[in-house]
């Protein structure tokens, strides 16, 4: 019971994780098991000895939530059904095809969205009249405020993106659609409100028609709409990889709120590199809660809540994380590739609470009697905020046996 049957093409055996701490804590797991899953959670098989008390589930993965496909591309969800900790935000990962389309819609919700590849066509129109026309690519941003009337279209090389909505209970199921509407309205009242015959919507959907199939747009010159309005006045698309990242040996942070992106008042945002044996610092927020998106690498985030509770959660690309308010905490880079993550807060501004340098700018005496520490530490402490750190001879390292 030590190890998987051989794999024939790789003629190699794998070891079974068992849940067993280096200090003998533990016994074997004998019994029926998902052994993948084990090896891919090895923080919750062999916890930290530092984790203790009971805390809810703070992540969920995008491959555990049911997928809704569509000629023209697919979608699936994580929200508060899913990941019951998450109440101010809920997160939405769709597909779409060459020409696949995310209908004219609109939520009650604000919607920022990530771009995670390929490139799209995102259209809106403001409560003034006033249009807004772009193509967006990796890395780029859109945000779009409640009741604001929107749609997505995936141009050559289709697109996958991440929705973000300030809200755990939204459902993107649950949106305003055009079709939805247009068929649960009378023919009579449409051709009253157009001024057209009744025969103008013989063809309508009869349900809301949510993503479909569609021509590839041409370039966006030939499709722009001329507006006696003009265009809105704050841009509903942000490129974030163009900001200057906060650069530091461990890795790099890219900060997006209201500040650089004057239309997003209700989500704020961190675009997160930790590089190996780096970790994202110890420090907690104290405007709202952490929605965690992973982007690429592997990782683990350990969440101190109070009274003795911490709980340590493995994370990998595709996973969702939360933290709830105030709730101190950290990421470290468990893998050889950079660990690539975004922080998204319900907030018009990014904040956070760095450990390091509360300690470094309170005095000193005090400090040292609270922690009973000397100068090693003392003197190493930082005035100045650096959110993601590597030290040589310190950087975080997994090990077998915590």
């Amino acid at each position: 019971m030590n190890d998987i049957p051989d794999i024939p093409h790789q003629h190699r055996k794998i070891p079974i994780p068992q849940p067993i701490r280096s200090d003998g804590a533990g016994a074997t797991d004998l019994g029926p098991r998902n052994i993948m899953l084990d090896m891919q959670n090895p923080d919750m098989l062999v916890p930290p000895a530092t984790d203790a008390g009971t805390m809810p589930n703070m992540r969920f993965s995008f491959s555990d939530a049911p997928m809704q496909l569509n000629h023209g591309g697919w979608s699936r969800q994580v929200t508060i059904r899913e990941l019951p900790i998450a109440t101010t935000i809920a997160g939405v990962n769709m597909r779409l095809t060459p020409g696949g389309v995310r209908e004219l819609h609109w939520h009650t919700q604000a919607e920022w969205s990530f771009m995670i590849l390929g490139r799209a066509r995102i259209t809106a129109v403001d409560q003034d009249g006033r249009n807004f026309i772009a193509d967006v690519g990796p890395g780029d941003l859109w945000y779009f405020p409640p009741g604001i009337p929107h749609s997505i279209q995936g141009l050559e090389e289709g697109c996958e993106f991440l929705l973000v909505f300030d809200d755990g209970h939204f459902s993107d199921f649950d949106t305003l659609s055009i079709s939805d509407w247009f068929a649960h309205t009378p023919k009579d009242v449409l051709s009253a409100n157009f001024g057209v015959p009744e025969s103008a919507f013989a063809n309508i959907p009869k349900e809301q028609r949510y993503i479909f199939q569609a021509a590839v747009p041409g370039p966006i010159d030939s499709q722009a709409v001329p507006d006696p309005f003009g265009t809105v006045p704050k841009t509903f698309a942000h490129r974030l990889l163009a900001q200057t990242p906060l650069v530091t040996p461990g890795g790099s942070v890219r900060i997006v709120d209201s500040t650089n992106f004057p239309i997003s008042v209700k989500i704020a945002a961190a675009l997160v590199e930790v590089k190996p044996g780096a970790m994202r610092e110890l420090h907690w927020h104290p405007n709202n809660d952490e929605w965690q998106y992973y982007l690429s690498g592997t990782g683990r985030m350990t969440v101190f809540a109070a009274n003795g509770v911490a709980r340590t959660f493995n994370v990998r690309a595709g996973d969702v994380g939360y933290v709830p308010f105030a709730n101190g905490h950290y990421v470290q880079n468990t893998g050889d590739q950079s660990l690539w993550f975004l922080e998204i807060f319900k907030s018009d501004r990014f904040a956070d609470v760095s450990l390091n340098q509360w300690m470094a700018l309170t005095p000193r005496q005090l400090v040292e009697d609270n922690l009973q520490v000397g100068p090693e530490l003392m003197n190493a402490l930082r005035k100045e905020k650096y959110p993601v750190v590597k030290y040589p001879g310190f950087s975080y390292y997994p090990r077998k046996g915590k």
